[in-house]
């Protein structure tokens, strides 16, 4: 598929892609929005793809919304009186970030810059997040006369820092730095915005070094233990996992490189 605002580099099993409308500092416009959805959604029955590496050029991550944009905005059909159109349009927006925690593959997030409302979001759907020492994230769509519950960032937040700095964060729209990012374990580590790829690397290569299938379900088993409604519940994903994953033969190469003292071959199979 060609893209006209990302850019999609493979490597192997890792997609690298970057959000490219750096004169707009990467704000999303409709044309975003759509490629977006569109990438995120093939995801879902692409296994070549086992990693994701999500980033902004130029300088920033991803300024949210382009309010330039009319379309984009939440009032766009205020004169025709049409909220369902309004809503349509949110969902196109809203379900980018469902198809991230959708497909099966990890998504690191590397952030510099600004990393605002939606890019705000599209950093909390990630996996992983590696932020450089410019990042600076906040949920702006309280800052323009909104509420800041957008685009999944009321259900991510909190998870992530806890209900107490998600609401301070929500309710004041103000940034976050990367230095109280990685304090309040909103992201991994801080690193220099030069040294955001170098500082990837090994989490792409020990995720490679897990088998395929487990390296899926233990992404999809942790969206489901997030909203676990018991203990049993998830051991009961967990218990289920370990059995189909036990079943293959990437599981004996995993037992086999173990005792052998070598990197695994893995075939998904």
């Amino acid at each position: 598929m060609a893209y006209r605002t990302l850019i999609v580099k493979k490597e192997g099993a890792v997609d690298w892609v970057t959000l490219n409308r750096p004169d707009a500092l990467n704000a999303m416009n409709p044309e975003l929005v759509d490629e977006l959805q569109d990438y995120f959604g093939r995801l879902y029955t692409d296994h070549s793809v086992r990693i994701v590496v999500l980033k902004g050029a130029g300088r920033a991550f991803c300024a949210g919304l382009d309010l330039k944009e009319r379309s984009n905005r939440p009032d766009a059909d205020a004169t025709s009186g049409s909220p369902q159109s309004g809503l349509v349009a949110q969902r196109r927006i809203s379900e980018i970030v469902m198809r991230m925690r959708r497909c099966p593959q990890a998504i690191v997030s590397l952030i510099h810059g600004p990393a605002c409302g939606g890019g705000f979001a599209l950093a909390l759907a990630s996996d992983i997040r590696i932020a450089g020492t410019s990042a600076r994230m906040n949920a702006a769509f309280i800052r323009i006369g909104l509420s800041a519950c957008d685009i999944g960032v009321s259900y991510f937040l909190p998870r992530l820092v806890g209900v107490s700095v998600a609401s301070e964060l929500m309710m004041t729209g103000r940034f976050i730095s990367a230095e109280r990012a990685e304090r309040v374990g909103l992201v991994s580590e801080v690193v220099p915005d030069e040294k955001l790829e170098e500082a990837a690397a090994p989490y792409i290569e020990e995720m490679l070094t897990t088998s395929p299938l487990g390296l899926r379900l233990t992404k999809e088993c942790l969206n489901m233990s997030v909203d676990a409604g018991s203990l049993e519940a998830a051991v009961a994903m967990e218990d289920r996992n370990q059995i189909l994953c036990a079943q293959t033969s990437d599981f004996r190469e995993g037992i086999s490189a173990f005792l052998g003292k070598r990197k695994p071959a893995y075939t998904n199979s």
